[in-house]
């Protein structure tokens, strides 16, 4: 597996570096003026497209390696692969376009995502096979299509939050290889190293990305590359909880807490004020950690000063998705546990989020 984890970062490194240097073309038709835009100059978004690259790489070389008389301990199976790359080229396609253009509407991008969301649980028979609630649990065994309408929804809502902590150099992508790393351990806690291997892949690929992302932003994920995270990481966490009855479905939920939280806010923001959520704003949390936490950020070129407040808002939001992931990894099999540190998660946010708005951040918070 290490092979695996070293192989796509390097391929993930050579593909983002030809995007730096071939694609910069692209960015000059992305608008200066949008709520999301917290850099100068014009950065290709196609990062995503190099992940999949390496991704495409790493799983080709998981279904194949045995079959050419390599030897590992990760049992091959090609339909598993060729479904995964299929069902993440269309999500990244998906992304990619809208990077391109900046002209998919927001309704054509969701329904795009429930078609490979649609597609994956059709090739990989995906569902959640339960919800760990004993009152519930019984109706839900009787009635699959639950399971698998929840498994949709899973996979096409998380690309879209990944799409939204998306905002800073390095922040989704950090998120992603520690949700990578925390899925592979619980998979390897049960015996299972091809979805251990499978999720390795991505954080490679990430990996390699992230070394051209973080910090000079030389490139960013764009939509391709938060769809692909979103799509991959869903499937693995479906398919761990769906395999392997020890393992909690509310691990899942309490490890990918952060963006999940994100997107139902957002939501519920957007709404409050009238506005349609596909309408973008800059009130998201990392946002208001840019203008209201990372402040004194001195330099007399506007873009270094600009930069430097750039790559000082990530780790404010790595911590907190550490508070969450690791809770998670520890308790990934008990679901009383994992239920009660998903509710202070979700008060956590809010108070953070709230103290922000209100101006009542600690003074220690402030740089």
């Amino acid at each position: 597996m290490l092979f695996l984890l070293i192989l796509c970062f390097v391929c993930a490194f050579v593909a983002t570096a030809l995007v730096v240097r071939f694609a910069r073309g692209h960015a000059r038709r992305y608008a200066a003026g949008v709520p999301q835009r917290f850099h100068l100059g014009h950065v290709p978004r196609l990062g995503g497209v190099a992940m999949l690259a390496a991704c495409s790489v790493g799983w080709a070389w998981m279904a194949v390696a045995q079959r050419l008389g390599v030897p590992n301990q990760i049992r091959g199976d090609v339909w598993l692969a060729g479904a995964l790359s299929a069902v993440s080229l269309l999500g990244v396609a998906v992304g990619t376009v809208e990077d391109l253009s900046q002209r998919l509407a927001v309704r054509w991008r969701l329904l795009l995502t429930v078609a490979a969301a649609a597609l994956a649980a059709w090739l990989l028979e995906l569902a959640v096979p339960r919800l760990d609630l004993a009152w519930l649990d019984g109706f839900w065994s009787a009635s699959p299509w639950f399971g698998i309408a929840l498994a949709v929804l899973a996979i096409s809502g998380l690309p879209h939050a990944f799409n939204l902590i998306d905002g800073y150099n390095g922040l989704a992508g950090t998120v992603a290889v520690v949700c990578c790393f925390a899925l592979a351990y619980v998979a390897l806690q049960v015996g299972d190293r091809q979805l251990a291997a499978l999720v390795l892949v991505l954080a490679g690929a990430t990996a390699g990305f992230l070394v051209w992302n973080y910090p000079r932003g030389l490139v960013f994920a764009g939509d391709g590359g938060a769809y692909l995270w979103g799509v991959v990481i869903a499937i693995a966490a479906i398919l761990l909880v769906q395999r392997h009855r020890q393992v909690s479905p509310w691990f899942p939920m309490l490890l990918l807490i952060y963006p999940v939280l994100e997107t139902l806010f957002s939501i519920y923001r957007k709404a409050a004020r009238g506005q349609s959520p596909g309408v973008a704003d800059a009130l998201h949390f990392h946002q208001l950690i840019y203008r209201r936490i990372v402040r004194e950020v001195f330099d007399d070129d506007e873009s270094r000063r600009m930069l430097m407040r750039n790559n000082r808002t990530s780790p404010y939001l790595w911590g907190f998705a550490l508070l969450t992931v690791l809770p998670a990894v520890l308790f990934w099999d008990r679901t009383p546990l994992l239920f009660a540190f998903i509710a202070l998660s979700v008060v956590t946010y809010v108070w953070a989020y709230v103290s922000i708005v209100r101006f009542k951040v600690p003074r220690w918070l402030r740089r």
